[in-house]
């Protein structure tokens, strides 16, 4: 969002505008770049800095006829926009960028393959879009069921909890799960499952 306020020099507006709201930040990359913008921080959402902690934040803030603006991050967030227009609040999304399928999918298509061979052991998911795109790609190459019966022989790693909601939706186990929701821990906990032969099922 930045990026493109400073293309426009529109930046100085918008931290005019962020400056007479109230600003409530999910998580540590978007709290790190309003600091660096010297933005002020009303409410920030704990750990493990789900829809959950976001509206956590809003509890007890009235907010009937006003004008709540959510920074999109992929998909539309029903959850939290269902819980805000409960309330009353007038629901503005800004799309800053859009999780898409790339033109090539025979890279998925291979995975899959792979997958019911048995030729991966763990796959990794690091964003929920990433989840339901891939379940797209099988659905629409007729290899959803191998698919599904490839991730129940291997080892399913997740970024965090929105990630694992998203794969329970689709009906896949999640072995691993970073705590807390960061690519160091993820990283971390996937080399302690790979270094393991019990998790791998292998003597």
């Amino acid at each position: 969002m930045f990026a493109v306020t400073d293309s426009l020099a529109l930046t100085g507006v918008l931290l005019r505008i962020l400056g007479a709201a109230q600003v409530i930040v999910r998580g540590p990359k978007p709290t790190a770049v309003l600091r660096s913008r010297k933005v002020r921080i009303d409410r920030a959402a704990g750990n493990p800095f789900t829809t959950h902690e976001v509206l956590a934040e809003t509890y007890g803030t009235p907010l009937r006829g006003k004008h709540v603006v959510v920074q999109r991050y992929g998909e539309t967030n029903r959850e939290l926009q269902a819980a805000l227009a409960s309330e009353g609040a007038e629901v503005v999304e800004i799309v800053t960028y859009r999780w898409a399928l790339p033109r090539d999918t025979s890279p998925l298509l291979r995975l899959i393959d792979a997958l019911g061979r048995d030729e991966i052991d763990l796959v990794a998911f690091t964003s929920a879009s990433q989840a339901s795109n891939l379940f797209a790609v099988a659905l629409y190459g007729g290899k959803e069921a191998s698919l599904k019966q490839g991730l129940d022989r291997t080892l399913v790693a997740s970024i965090g909890p929105v990630c694992s909601a998203a794969l329970g939706k689709l009906s896949v186990r999640v072995d691993i799960e970073a705590r807390p929701p960061k690519l160091g821990p993820f990283i971390d906990a996937i080399n302690a499952a790979l270094s393991n032969p019990r998790r791998l099922g292998k003597s």
